[in-house]
């Protein structure tokens, strides 16, 4: 949530970090502001309720100019939408601060500075903590030594990058609980909360770690670890090009997204060459761990806790090996009873998912044999504290509705599906028949790709409904609850997913013309059974449409509308259907006319609790 992007140069950075916020604005866009220190060493501000666009018309109509500076884009979490909401944060006209995170002892601290005369203007946590800076300046210390008296004093989870018109050549930063990134350049120095906003100056980067804080100048660079001992952190240098994060010549980043997922599912599996699958994909001691596995609990938040969903069925199914799934911020706050020899796995797109890490944290010692993380982003903090990654290989997905991370995700569990049934009697037949239906998954994902036009048409119907219902058997239950999700993460309609089975159980009760009723209905053994329980659903006055295999057996007829599949492995289904429910999903927002990328009250990375 929030993007933070600051600058030390001896050059004009006001474009620099206005391009950083446009390339991190899908992780807030409710108001974005920045505020840079001019030449005569006088603070100056822009900040605007809105999207990144605002900012640029002011920037556009009143230039605001310096060398330094810092800038951010929000989502809002104290305090709604507005521009007296909108970070920086300025504390007596000379210092400017921004923050990602909460500060959950913000009440007290602000009661505390009023008394001593500090004046508040907004109504956000974030003001606190520009106060507690401003007072520690006019006691006398300097930039950095004022941000490491304050930081014991805050509670929660936070990035902070501030500047000070006493020290106009300084950026100081540090974090706790939320990413930053320090961007090595030559003679000039950045920091963001992603690499992906500073790609268009540098292509070297300093990963700082829990605790870390940082003064940053044009010509210096000092980080300090969390007992504030000078540390040295290593630069690492990406060379991947930045034209992923480019909308190229789509409509959309999610429809971008959405085509490009044939490419991230081979890159994601094909590092191991065309028939054998290396066990070192998810870490040097990825076999011993593995000999000693004996159950596996999967924790997740959003789209990735179904991708752990699906997975259960294939390691239970295919390796015999128990699995348990929990949603992050549920397990983290319960008492648990786990399997002997159980393996951890975390699963997130950005690799900062607040509670997944809170849970990889707080897991009790010897409780798992080892964790593993599931992740699109190298050097984030899950892969950093794990024993084992895994990294997908998607690419920057700058959609808010994740596609192609969740994707690649199910071809991750897939790949762990065989390394763990290898040690539980899975053939080598089976292994490799597998890994061929893997080799053979571009090809169904292209082909159900071609199927565009006709869900656009199909999309028609939902334009002018405010509910929908979704059902699946089976491993086909949490594509269901995925589609679910994405027509309602970005079209804004009611959208549940339930087990077939269940529909006489409740759901039923909802019922009738003006509730459509997407099936996902593969050829399975559960098929026989899906059908019974659509004609639950005909039989009632039910609307149906069914995204059915092309041998499944279904015809168009009044109240059920098919949309034929191609027919893929059983393994694959969850995979190929999810591409066809992406599609819906875009189709229904584009011609209600919501912002496909950029959806109300969301934001990509979810780093706050």
């Amino acid at each position: 949530m929030c993007g933070i992007v600051a600058a030390c140069a001896r050059r004009e950075v006001s474009e620099i970090l206005l391009e950083g916020l446009r390339r991190l604005e899908y992780r807030g866009y409710d108001s974005a502001g920045m505020a840079l220190i001019d030449n005569e060493q006088r603070l100056q501000l822009h900040k605007h309720q809105g999207k990144v666009a605002r900012l640029e018309d002011a920037q556009a109509m009143n230039p605001i100019l310096g060398c330094v500076g810092v800038a951010h884009t929000r989502w809002a979490t104290h305090g709604p939408p507005s521009a007296v909401n909108a970070h920086p944060h300025l504390s007596g006209q000379r210092i400017a601060l921004v923050h990602n995170g909460i500060i959950e002892n913000h009440a007290a601290l602000r009661e505390e500075l009023k008394s001593e005369g500090f004046e508040f203007v907004s109504a956000t946590d974030t003001e606190v903590v520009v106060h507690l800076m401003h007072r520690e300046l006019q006691g006398g210390l300097s930039l950095i030594d004022a941000l490491h008296a304050v930081i014991p004093r805050l509670t929660g989870a936070f990035a902070l990058a501030a500047v000070d018109t006493a020290h106009p050549e300084q950026v100081v930063a540090a974090r706790i609980g939320s990413p930053l990134v320090i961007g090595v350049g030559i003679g000039e120095n950045f920091l963001a909360s992603d690499t992906l906003a500073l790609r268009q100056v540098t292509d070297r980067f300093i990963y700082l770690e829990e605790g870390d804080s940082v003064l940053l100048s044009a010509g210096q660079l000092q980080v300090w670890d969390a007992e504030r001992v000078p540390v040295e952190r290593p630069v690492k240098r990406i060379s991947t090009g930045i034209e992923a994060a480019e909308l190229g010549d789509y409509e959309h980043f999610m429809l971008k997204e959405i085509y490009e997922q044939p490419r991230a599912l081979a890159a994601t599996f094909t590092r191991d060459g065309a028939g054998e699958l290396d066990e070192s994909a998810f870490g040097a001691e990825a076999m011993e761990i593995f000999d000693r596995t004996r159950a596996v609990q999967i924790v997740a938040c959003g789209t990735s806790y179904h991708a752990g969903m699906v997975a259960r069925y294939w390691l239970e199914e295919l390796a015999g090996i128990p699995c348990q799934v929990e949603v992050a911020s549920e397990f983290r706050y319960r008492k648990r009873v786990q399997h002997p020899d159980t393996l951890l796995v975390t699963v997130s797109q950005s690799g900062e998912t607040a509670d997944t890490l809170a849970a990889l944290r707080h897991a009790a010692p010897g409780e798992f044999i080892a964790s593993l993380v599931i992740a699109n982003v190298d050097n984030s903090s899950l892969v950093r504290e794990s024993d084992l990654a895994f990294l997908t290989r998607a690419g920057p997905e700058i959609g808010v509705a994740s596609t192609k991370a969740f994707t690649t995700q199910l071809v991750a569990f897939l790949m762990l599906t065989v390394v763990l049934g290898r040690r539980r009697g899975m053939t080598p037949e089976k292994q490799q028949d597998l890994l061929q239906q893997l080799h053979s998954l571009p090809d169904l994902v292209t082909a159900t790709l071609a199927l565009d036009s006709q869900i656009e048409k199909v999309a028609e119907a939902f334009i002018q409904k405010h509910h929908a219902l979704f059902l699946g058997r089976g491993i086909e239950y949490p594509i269901a609850m995925e589609g679910a999700l994405k027509l309602k993460e970005i079209s804004y309609i009611h959208a549940e997913a339930y087990p077939a089975g269940e529909l006489k159980h409740g759901p039923l009760a909802l019922v009738d013309a003006d509730m459509p009723v997407v099936a996902v209905a593969p050829t399975d053994e559960l098929l026989d059974k899906l059908k019974s329980n659509l004609e639950e659903v005909r039989s009632r006055g039910g609307e149906l449409y069914v995204f059915a295999d092309r041998n499944a057996g279904f015809t168009d007829e009044p109240g059920v509308h098919v949309l034929s599949m191609p027919h893929a492995p059983e393994a694959l289904n969850p995979i190929i259907y999810t591409v066809a429910l992406q599609l819906l999903a875009y189709h229904v927002a584009l011609q209600k006319g919501t912002d496909v990328d950029k959806p109300r009250n969301l934001a990509k990375s979810v780093t706050v609790e």
